[in-house]
């Protein structure tokens, strides 16, 4: 536990980040806040507030933040960098953002699928790089371990999604559904292992939870989801996180400020190896 007295009138975030400086972001400190881990003049508090100089704020995190940026590829326009399981996307982009202040927000990862974020460094290329994500011309490519062996090894899934926002997650259906959108997932078997395997997935569409929903709608969920997979399995082969990484990025521009990163492929080769692919 931290403690400290504030210097000035204003919002307690920005008090807490005058004391942590570098050492949290502000999604972290949100957080914080969020979770009633910040006491002020002893009373948890749990949003973001007023406080005035002198006032006591007890905060239940010693902020070393022992996080390191591994970089995937990077130049004077992109930033490709990999994000760990178990962070949000938003808390992430706050700590690239303090590396390097120019980077703009681009796209989302699910907070339990680790992989490669791309990342806009400066407004200029921000523009070409949301055009891509949203017309989907960029290849976004991703490895799985599921439970099961899927037939045949290689196949175009076809399914209907539908968001149920009250329990935060959704449900696919195998033939059209009222309020439902089409969704396409591509994947082709590279390892089996007994009752588990592991696939390369690719990305057709885009919707919230695609993937884990789609593979899980066909009896194939994601080892470690503990949303839309089966605890008892889990528990069963030993997996606490889920086996879902965004592992390669093709990157396709029609020129513009990016043409001459047209066909740039961004792989994040370590995770081959986390899943034992040669």
């Amino acid at each position: 536990m931290k403690t400290f007295y504030c210097e000035k009138d204003g919002k307690l975030s920005e008090n807490m980040q005058a004391f942590y400086k570098n050492l949290a972001t502000y999604g972290k400190i949100m957080s914080l806040i969020r979770k009633k881990d910040v006491k002020v003049n002893g009373a948890r508090v749990s949003k973001d507030g007023r406080v005035s100089v002198g006032d006591k704020i007890e905060v239940y995190y010693d902020g070393e933040d022992k996080r390191t940026l591994t970089e995937i590829y990077k130049d004077e326009d992109v930033l490709a960098a990999y994000k760990p399981s178990g962070v949000t996307s938003e808390d992430f982009f706050d700590y690239v953002k303090s590396v390097y202040p120019s980077a703009e927000f681009i796209h989302r990862l699910d907070r339990n699928t680790d992989g490669i974020m791309i990342f806009a460094l400066g407004k200029s290329a921000e523009e070409e790089l949301l055009k891509g994500f949203k017309q989907r011309t960029f290849d976004k490519y991703y490895l799985a371990e599921v439970y099961g062996v899927p037939a045949p090894d290689a196949a175009v899934l076809t399914g209907y999604l539908k968001k149920d926002p009250e329990k935060a997650e959704v449900r696919v259906y195998r033939d059209k559904t009222a309020g439902a959108v089409e969704i396409k997932t591509a994947y082709k078997v590279l390892k089996k292992s007994g009752a588990t395997s592991v696939l390369e997935v690719k990305l057709i569409t885009g919707k919230t939870h695609q993937i884990r929903a789609h593979l899980a709608s066909v009896g194939h969920f994601i080892l470690g989801d503990g949303k839309y997979g089966k605890e008892s399995v889990n528990r069963k082969y030993g997996f606490k996180s889920q086996r879902l990484t965004a592992y390669r990025l093709v990157l396709n521009f029609d020129g513009g400020k990016l043409g001459r990163l047209d066909g740039k492929e961004i792989i994040y080769t370590p995770a081959l190896a986390a899943y034992g692919i040669k």
